[in-house]
């Protein structure tokens, strides 16, 4: 029990969310001896896989995740997004986030909150009490309010992210150190605020679950070098959720989710080398640097993860396609799409979703066309160097996937079914007691 509950004796419902950035929920359903306590969460709770969004990708996840509403309302679709009008490019930040967070809503009701190292929050807010922007952010020093949150963060050694060049070595050994202190560190902050905090809600994220999966997944699937030190580094997080669920006051329910699952990766797909091979995508010279050198008679670009933008007259400078022609050549392209092959003879795509399946809102202006899903082991890439091979292998042998994304909920009464990212700050508003109408957000509470 935190010091706060001593002080305060009320009963207003209390939430604690821990992110578990890119855990599939197979690796814990399917290892209950090695992760007891994500095993006893889902036994006295209810736990099941879910759906990410499109694109799952964590710039475009967390968004989702923590406003309830797809990327036509938050207006982030991925790591890169494209200035309306232009074919400039910018890094999404958390002021580009154009949606009410779950933090939000609660403190307007007169809620204390607490967030912690969650993605594409930089630079802190400060309409809460406390806020440690995560991934992005550039450093420590501006990334913590108030004052005093940096000072003591700095003091137990904490750090936004892990060094990920390490885990381009042959030898992951140094990465694998790096992983455990980042996460120790963070642990430990996560520790500190849940018991000497006054919060109605704690929302902390742990990213270097993505980050090992991205470096080691493979050898986790595959029998590599590393599974156990794999394994040995996911028992310490299904220790870090088991101390802090018991922590946690009876009052507070806890959720713990991931914004997306993970797969082994065999192929990197550089797709706007593919495009250009293909004849959709030209440059203005040999050596490009950048969207804004292709050339007017491109139909088509790609940004990650598999977003495919047509250059349509009067929305890019330069379009090449007319309006009226806008469904036939998008049709020609996911045709095109859903019939490209690997160098193992296996379909790259497992679906592509156009644009209006996946996008509504005031800022669906910059929403891709089309995104591509990949199968199992492709990873989807763009870069406009035009000096790649199409299919490449580097240092990541994990990938992003969207289906197999976990999430727990210590209330045996939730009902996950069906669920996907959506679903998740609506339940939190439940939970608590928070009112909101349910036309706000694209999913439903699941308790």
């Amino acid at each position: 029990m935190g010091l706060f509950d001593r002080l305060r004796g009320d009963d207003n419902p209390r939430v604690a969310f821990i992110g578990v950035d890119g855990v599939p929920y197979s690796l814990l359903s399917e290892h209950e001896d090695r992760f007891p306590n994500f095993a006893s969460l889902a036994d006295e709770g209810t736990a099941s896989e879910i759906s990410s969004i499109v694109p799952p990708e964590s710039s475009a996840c967390w968004p989702s995740l923590t406003t309830g509403v797809n990327p036509g309302e938050t207006g982030v679709y991925g790591f890169q997004d494209r200035e309306v009008g232009t074919y400039d490019t910018y890094v999404p930040m958390g002021r580009e986030v154009q949606a009410d967070r779950v933090w939000d809503r609660a403190q307007e009701e007169g809620l204390k909150t607490t967030v912690m190292n969650v993605p594409v929050t930089f630079p802190p807010q400060r309409n809460v009490q406390r806020m440690v922007s995560g991934f992005l952010s550039p450093g420590l020093e501006k990334a913590a309010y108030p004052d005093d949150v940096r000072d003591y963060l700095e003091s137990i050694g904490y750090r936004i992210d892990v060094n990920p060049k390490l885990g381009h070595e042959d030898d992951k050994d140094a990465f694998i150190e790096d992983a455990h202190e980042t996460i120790d560190a963070r642990f430990e902050a996560f520790e500190h605020y849940i018991e000497e905090d006054d919060w109605d809600l704690f929302f902390g994220v742990f990213m270097t679950t993505d980050r090992v999966n991205h470096f080691l997944f493979k050898d986790y699937e595959r029998d590599g070098q590393y599974q156990e030190a794999f394994f040995e580094f996911y028992e310490k997080v299904d220790d870090y959720i088991g101390r802090l669920r018991e922590a946690l006051p009876e009052d507070v329910t806890l959720i713990v989710a991931s914004d997306h699952g993970f797969t082994s990766l065999d192929y990197e797909v550089h797709f706007n080398e593919w495009l250009r091979e293909e004849g959709w995508l030209s440059f203005e010279d040999d050596e490009p640097e950048g969207l804004g050198d292709i050339a007017t008679e491109t139909k088509a670009y790609s940004f990650i993860p598999g977003r495919f933008y047509l250059n349509l007259e009067g929305r890019e400078p330069r379009g090449s396609v007319p309006d009226e022609e806008y469904d036939e050549v998008r049709d020609e392209l996911k045709a095109d799409l859903e019939a490209l092959e690997g160098p193992d003879g296996k379909k790259v795509v497992d679906r592509v979703v156009e644009k209006e399946q996946a996008f509504r809102g005031d800022h669906d202006d910059i929403a891709p066309d089309l995104v591509a899903i990949p199968n199992k082991g492709f990873d989807l890439k763009s870069g406009f160097k035009a000096d790649s091979n199409v299919f490449t292998s580097g240092p990541r042998n994990g990938m992003h996937s969207f289906g197999d994304t976990a999430l727990y909920i210590d209330d045996p009464d939730a009902s996950i079914g069906d669920a996907d990212l959506f679903d998740i700050a609506p339940t939190i508003l439940e939970l608590l007691d928070v009112e909101y109408s349910r036309g706000e957000f694209d999913g439903a509470s699941l308790v």
